[in-house]
């Protein structure tokens, strides 16, 4: 099967505030009044504990369906840490990400919990954030300047 390209692109809005368009959805990405923003929508770390909700949910029904289990509700609670002194350049002695995610799973299902166990592990094993989370994926970053005309 060949690779998916995911893409968005966009632009700052405010100093903390950024405007971000993928296909034909706009995300407002924006930090609350304490982080000096106007809360025009969820922050940066929060979009992406929300993206690791959203691909565990899909992933969850796309293997229930393969093992056979039947989900009658899904609830999936994420939380993090982070300290903040790296962000705000006041200390570089701890990274500047999650110290630790942890995730609630809470479905109502017919499966036994052997089977549970096993579609759990399905999940954490196939859930492309799960990987992006759990293992160093390759960035690059790079400056694109635009031409200065006179």
């Amino acid at each position: 099967m060949s690779d998916l390209t995911f893409k968005i692109n966009g632009e700052a809005q405010t100093a903390a505030r950024f405007s971000a368009n993928t296909r034909q959805f706009n995300l407002v990405i924006d930090e609350p009044p304490a982080l000096g923003g106007d809360d025009h929508g969820a922050n940066p770390v929060e979009y992406l504990l929300s993206s690791y909700a959203g691909c565990i949910n899909v992933v969850a029904h796309l293997t229930a369906r393969e093992l056979g289990i039947k989900v009658e509700k899904l609830r999936i609670a994420i939380s993090g840490n982070i300290n903040p002194a790296r962000l705000f350049g006041q200390s570089d002695a701890e990274r500047a990400g999650f110290k630790q995610i942890d995730v609630a799973f809470e479905p109502i299902t017919d499966a036994t919990p052997e089977l549970t166990e096993k579609w759990i592990e399905t999940i954490k094993n196939r859930c492309p954030i799960n990987d992006n989370l759990a293992s160093p994926t390759p960035l690059s970053f790079n400056l694109v300047q635009e031409a200065i005309t006179v």
